[in-house]
């Protein structure tokens, strides 16, 4: 009974260790590390995407606040805004 337990416990060792093994093989192999660099690549895309995102809803944001869109701030008080951001503005 003991023989058949060391056996046993043998066979599962090796074949963990053969199958971590492989799996380290595979992945310093070229194509390996190609998956890498691409799942790298998709991520920084996605980073890059919502990035994007944000800033286009803050802009949105700011042209509203200032009332860029929509009309409401004079070319002169748009140009004194931009120049001096924290002074009083003249359309309030």
């Amino acid at each position: 009974m003991r023989r058949l337990f060391w056996i046993a416990l043998g066979a599962t060792l090796g074949i963990l260790l053969f199958r971590k093994v492989s799996k380290t093989i595979d992945a310093y192999s070229p194509a390996g590390v190609g998956r890498s660099l691409t799942s790298v690549g998709d991520g920084l895309r996605e980073l890059a995407d919502v990035v994007r995102e944000g800033m286009a809803e803050r802009e949105e944001e700011l042209r509203v606040a200032l009332g860029v869109d929509a009309g409401t701030l004079s070319p002169e008080a748009a140009q004194s805004l931009m120049q001096d951001p924290s002074g009083p503005r003249s359309d309030r």
